[in-house]
């Protein structure tokens, strides 16, 4: 800890080491430009928040999706789905119907709007990432997936 004299010094950068071997704070520090650059390639231009985004992404994935599978999926509690699919049906991207075997299942699918969007925001978030990426080798890219991947898997749902 530095001494009440060291406080009259200002330093001309701020030292961050004393932050420097925690994940989330590394974390945190990646999602700035990851975030910047999702709002500038697909969130401004295609009218989409990140949820948005990847649940769209994952109905077109995975058609007929119940809500909560889409609930387990994205970590969301059952009400935050329904809300966020009313907006998605609200906007005319998705549907909801009873499935045939169980009357009392929904199951949600896109429509071809939602369809052409999710495969539009997918095209665009591969060039995001490849941009955001670009100062890892593609063997790195792959490790730190595996890594975040990995913690997320230990951390539970």
């Amino acid at each position: 800890m530095p001494s009440p004299k060291d406080k009259d010094k200002a330093p001309a950068g701020i030292d961050q080491s004393c932050l420097q071997h925690l994940l989330g704070y590394q974390i945190a520090r990646a999602d700035i430009p990851t975030r910047r650059a999702f709002a500038e390639h697909v969130g401004r231009p295609l009218a989409l928040s990140a949820v948005e985004f990847s649940a769209l992404v994952l109905l077109a994935f995975n058609p007929g999706a119940t809500p909560k599978q889409l609930s387990e999926a994205l970590a969301m509690v059952a009400p935050a789905v329904t809300v966020l699919l009313d907006r998605l049906e609200n906007r005319g991207l998705i549907e909801r119907n009873r499935s045939d075997s169980d009357r009392r299942a929904l199951r949600v699918t896109l429509t071809p709007a939602g369809t052409e969007l999710a495969r539009k925001a997918h095209a665009l978030s591969l060039e995001m990432e490849r941009e955001v990426l670009q100062a890892l080798s593609a063997a790195e890219r792959a490790i730190l997936i595996e890594l975040l991947q990995k913690v997320a898997r230990a951390a539970g749902p």
